[in-house]
C-alpha cells in the first residue's frame, strides 16, 4: 500500500507552508529562493510532505504524557543527523525517497503518538490526540559528496540537514516529529531527525530510526515501541527507614523555578571529539583513585571535559556546577523500546573539587548518578505526580548549569537501511542550548563489542569552544575533531 503524502511548498521563511496537494503521484521540485546575485546554496530544499501511517488509528485514541514528559520544556527538541556513504537502492518503480517514505509509513502504524498532534487535555495539561495527522518530511539536495561535506561540516551547516519548526500558536497543526532526507549529488545520504522533547527522548528517536531501517531492509521491525505508564512506588518501595532522595527532587524543584535563560543567549558553536579505545582507557586509568573501582567511560570523559571547560571559563577555584543526564530505562526496569521520556537530570556542585583531581570529579559524578537509581527515580516520579500543577510551560532542567548527558548507550550505528551500509557518522543535538553549554557523550562509529572508544559533542559559547579545542588536557589524548574549530582533516 502506498503511503498518502501531502506536499507543501518551501518558502524562503519556511515557517508558513502553503498546502498544494494530497495526490500520491504529485512530485513537487521547487528550489528555495535565493537573493539576487547570491551564491547558489549548499543545500537546496525540494519539497515538504506529510507522511501518514498505512493503517488508520482508532478514532478517540489519546497518548497521555507522563510526568517526566511534562517536566520537559515545550520548546525543547532532540535532533540527530545520520550520514550514509551511499543512497539506498530504490528497486522496482519506486524512487529512493519513495521507498523510504513507504517503509516509514509502515513503521508509523506502530507509532501513533508520533503522527498525532498536541492539544490541551481536560485538566489543562498536554496530551497527544492520535489522529494520524502524520510526520513532516522534507526532501533536499546538497552539493558534492557526503565525504566532502564531512570534511567542512560545522554546527551551522549540520543544522541545514535537520528540519525543525518551533511550536506556534495553534499546536494542533504542528508536527511533533520531522524527517529530512538530503541526497548528496556526488553520492551519499543524510537523514535528519527531530522531535519534541515533551514526547520523546534521544533513545526514542534512535529506536525510531532503527525501526525504520529494519522495515526498509527486512520488511519488519525487530523491536517495536512499547507504550505503557511509568512505574510508581509501592508499599515495599517506601520503607520508613529509607531517606527519600531529596537532592534529586530539589534539583527539579529549583530548576522549575529558575528564571528564563532564553533572553540574549550567547552565540554557541559545537565541536565533536572522537576518542579511540586506547585513549579512553588512558583517561579511565588516570581518573581512578587508589583503591577505588575504575569509573565508567562516561564518568571519566565527563570529568575530563568538566575540568577542561572550567579552565576555559577562567574560573580560578574549584569546578563550575554541572547537571548530569542519564537514561533510567534500565533503573526503572523498562524496555529499551519504551516510548517516552526516561532521561532524568540531577545537579552536582564542583566548588570543592581541586584543580587537576579528575578522581574527585569522577566521584562527584558517580555520587549524583547513584541518586538516579531505581528508588531515587521512583521518589522523583511520586513527587512530580504530587506537584503536577508546578509543571508549567517553563523548564530549565538542562540549564543554567553546564549539562553533561550520558548517551553512550544509544545505538545509532545499528540503523542499516541497506545490507552492509551503516552510518559513517551520527550527530545529536539537544536544543535549545541554555546556560553554560552541553557535553553529550555518545558511542563511536568505530566501536566494536567491548571497545571503550567514544564520541563527545561539546556545545559552548564560541570563544570558549575555540579555547577548548586547543586545551592541552584534552589534546594529550589525541582525539580526532570531526566537527568544529581545529577540525581534523583526513
Amino acid at each position: 500500500m502506498c503511503p498518502s503524502v501531502c506536499l507543501v511548498t518551501m518558502h524562503e521563511t519556511w515557517n508558513t507552508p502553503m498546502l498544494l496537494s494530497c495526490d500520491n503521484d504529485v512530485m513537487l521540485s521547487r528550489e528555495k529562493k535565493s537573493s539576487e546575485g547570491a551564491m547558489e546554496p549548499e543545500v537546496t530544499f525540494l519539497c515538504k510532505r506529510t507522511v501518514v501511517s498505512n493503517m488508520a488509528v482508532r478514532p478517540g485514541t489519546y497518548h497521555h504524557l507522563s510526568v517526566l514528559d511534562r517536566a520537559m520544556d515545550q520548546l525543547g527538541s532532540v535532533r540527530a543527523v545520520y550520514y550514509y556513504p551511499r543512497f539506498p537502492s530504490a528497486g522496482g518503480a519506486w524512487s529512493t525517497t519513495g521507498r523510504l517514505r513507504e517503509s516509514l509509513a509502515e513503521v508509523l502504524t506502530s507509532y501513533p503518538a508520533a503522527t498525532g498532534r498536541l492539544q490541551r487535555g481536560a485538566e489543562g495539561g498536554w496530551v497527544v490526540k492520535c489522529n494520524d495527522a502524520g510526520v513532516r518530511m522534507v526532501e533536499a539536495r546538497a552539493k558534492g559528496s557526503v565525504q566532502e561535506w564531512l570534511q567542512k561540516v560545522d554546527r551551522e551547516r549540520e543544522m541545514k540537514l535537520i528540519f525543525w519548526e518551533d511550536i506556534y500558536d495553534r499546536p494542533y497543526f504542528w508536527s511533533t516529529f520531522y524527517v529530512q532526507l538530503t541526497e548528496f549529488e556526488g553520492g551519499g545520504l543524510a537523514i535528519g531527525m527531530s522531535c519534541s522533547h515533551m514526547l520523546a527522548d534521544a533513545t526514542c528517536l534512535t529506536m525510531l530510526v532503527k525501526a525504520w531501517a529494519e522495515m526498509t531492509l527486512l520488511g519488519k521491525m525487530l523491536s517495536p515501541p512499547c507504550f505503557h505508564p511509568l512505574p510508581t512506588t509501592t508499599p515495599s518501595d517506601t520503607s520508613s527507614h529509607r531517606r527519600p532522595y531529596t537532592d534529586l527532587i530539589e534539583h527539579y524543584r529549583s530548576s522549575m523555578e529558575a528564571e528564563n535563560l532564553g533572553i540574549n543567549p550567547p552565540r554557541f558553536n559545537t565541536a565533536t571529539f572522537a576518542f579511540s579505545d586506547e585513549a579512553v582507557r588512558s583517561i579511565v586509568a588516570e581518573s581512578t583513585a587508589a583503591d577505588d573501582a575504575a569509573p565508567t567511560p562516561f564518568q571519566a570523559l565527563a570529568a575530563l571535559f568538566w575540568a577542561s571547560i572550567t579552565r576555559v571559563t577562567g574560573r580560578k577555584r574549584g569546578l563550575i556546577d554541572m547537571t548530569i543526564c542519564v537514561d533510567t530505562r534500565e533503573a526503572l526496569n523498562l524496555s529499551k523500546s519504551f516510548f517516552g521520556n526516561a532521561m532524568v537530570f540531577n545537579g552536582t556542585q564542583g566548588g570543592e573539587i581541586e584543580e587537576g583531581r579528575l578522581d574527585m570529579a569522577v566521584k562527584a559524578i558517580a555520587d549524583v548518578m547513584k541518586e538516579m537509581g531505581h528508588e531515587g527515580v521512583l521518589d522523583l516520579i511520586e513527587w512530580l505526580e504530587a506537584h503536577s500543577e508546578a509543571t508549567g510551560p517553563r523548564r530549565m532542567l538542562y540549564g543554567p548549569r553546564l549539562l553533561c548527558a550520558n548517551w553512550e548507550g544509544l545505538r545509532p550505528y545499528q540503523a542499516t537501511f541497506e545490507p552492509g551500509v551503516r552510518p559513517i557518522q551520527v550527530s545529536y543535538y539537544l536544543e535549545p542550548v541554555l546556560g553554560e553549554g552541553q557535553i553529550l557523550v555518545l558511542p563511536s562509529s568505530q566501536g566494536n563489542e567491548g571497545s571503550l572508544s567514544r564520541t563527545v559533542m561539546v556545545t559552548l559559547p564560541e570563544d570558549q569552544l575555540g579555547m577548548l579545542c586547543e586545551e592541552a588536557h584534552v589534546l594529550r589524548y589525541h582525539p580526532k575533531i570531526l566537527l568544529g574549530p581545529n577540525k581534523t582533516h583526513a
